[in-house]
């Protein structure tokens, strides 16, 4: 894998989508939902500032009105994206958190929604294959494996379906429900997969243990509403790109962090919202971290074990444990991914 570079503000990475006339059904109100948050440009991914960011937005737009949360914990209220490449940057960040936090958190997932047609010219892109460079560039700048053949060899025409599959498998389980997200992604961000086609959404549901007969049903019928309250809940907050997150609390407490961002101003808005929210120790070595995650990257094992300087250390820790049959690896043109065995 590549060392991060830094790229000039100027070369953004397209995540634009439209709506899928084949592995979605309810089109009518898919479109009018596409009236509601889209103005015909293009979602742009800023790999240095670290945000995919939905156009027609100002700056000045982000807002903490109206929020409120309902528990002790420090709530963390996330607007994200299947096809965020930024989401998918803040993985090792969001992982630690979740390690040194869980126990003060309470995470919700909210799908935001990406542009849905392919009407505009903007920046140099104006069809899928132009995406496929600036995520091969983005990869290189969150040292995360992300392989942008996937816009040459079989492009993704929407977010929606995901995002809506996403909703679904919240109806089933919680927690199957981020594995199932992870899935997805890895589908398309290492294997190259359309993950807008009803296969391979089924595919990932299966391999989490959901329930197929009703996570179609819930796909075709209440997960729609769902994904259409996300998308006014991102409007509310005036969510202008991902990824996002509120930290509150139940006293009024509250922060935003924007992008993405190193490790530590994750901690330091939990902190900021609940100076009393008390850090857990967790083993920090080895492929102890592969039961608690089915599967790492190099950049995620980095993190959370705290040895970011020394890279090359944790990618032998890795292949050894590769090499003892303690693990599977995954390559990619663009980086590496461990599965526990």
């Amino acid at each position: 894998m590549k060392h991060a570079i830094a790229f000039n503000i100027l070369s953004m990475c397209l995540l634009l989508v439209l709506i899928s006339t084949g592995a979605c059904q309810g089109q009518s109100k898919l479109d009018s939902m596409e009236k509601e948050i889209t103005s015909g440009n293009p979602l742009l991914c800023d790999p240095v500032i670290g945000i995919c960011e939905l156009p027609g937005t100002g700056k000045d737009s982000l807002s903490t009105e109206n929020t409120s949360a309902g528990t002790k914990k420090v709530k963390l209220i996330y607007f994200t994206d299947p096809i965020c490449s930024s989401c998918w940057g803040i993985e090792p960040q969001l992982r630690k958190l979740k390690l040194e936090y869980g126990q003060n958190l309470e995470i919700e997932y909210h799908m935001g929604g990406l542009l849905p047609d392919w009407s505009y010219n903007s920046g140099g892109i104006s069809k899928p294959s132009d995406v496929a460079h600036h995520w091969d560039e983005v990869s290189v700048h969150y040292d995360m494996p992300i392989d942008g053949d996937v816009w040459l060899e079989d492009p993704l025409d929407s977010s929606f379906p995901p995002s809506i599959a996403f909703k679904a498998a919240q109806l089933q389980d919680n927690e199957k429900a981020l594995l199932f997200l992870r899935e997805m992604r890895e589908m398309v961000f290492l294997r190259k997969i359309n993950i807008t086609r009803w296969e391979h959404i089924a595919a990932a549901a299966k391999s989490v243990g959901l329930q197929i007969e009703q996570f179609k049903a819930d796909f075709e019928g209440r997960a729609k509403d769902l994904f259409e309250e996300d998308l006014r809940l991102s409007r509310a907050y005036g969510v202008r790109g991902f990824p996002t997150i509120f930290f509150l609390d139940d006293s009024g407490n509250k922060d935003v962090v924007y992008g993405s961002r190193p490790y530590a101003q994750y901690e330091a808005a939990i902190l900021k919202v609940n100076p009393n929210s008390i850090k857990k120790e967790y083993e920090k070595w080895n492929s102890h971290f592969f039961t608690r995650f089915h599967s790492l990257t190099l950049r995620e094992f980095s993190e959370i074990s705290e040895r970011t300087v020394k890279r090359r250390k944790c990618q032998e820790i890795l292949n050894q444990q590769t090499d003892l049959g303690l693990l599977v690896k995954f390559n990619t043109k663009n980086g590496s991914i461990w599965y526990r065995k």
